[in-house]
């Protein structure tokens, strides 16, 4: 089973639309919400998620098996991309 990781920020609005919509095409087990202010450091990154992805989220992260770069959806994204992007 692939899993996604949605990166997003506390009473983010669009992060809330983002969520939800992801919901309707993926699990919950398939699905993490990644707060980037908590996440600090990402383990193979230099920068922090919030460097990474501030001003971008809410980001949604396909996690690929035996590869070293994952997929990412930026948003505006739509229940159609999520679709195509879980495939």
């Amino acid at each position: 089973m692939t899993k996604y990781n949605l990166y997003g920020s506390e009473g983010c609005h669009l992060c809330e639309q983002a969520l939800a919509l992801c919901l309707t095409v993926l699990t919950d087990e398939q699905l993490k919400k990644v707060d980037i202010i908590e996440q600090e450091q990402v383990a193979h990154e230099k920068q922090t998620l919030v460097e990474l992805y501030g001003v971008h989220i809410p980001v949604l992260e396909k996690l690929e098996e035996n590869s070293s770069e994952n997929t990412k959806l930026f948003w505006p994204f739509t229940q159609t991309q999520v679709e195509q992007f879980s495939l």
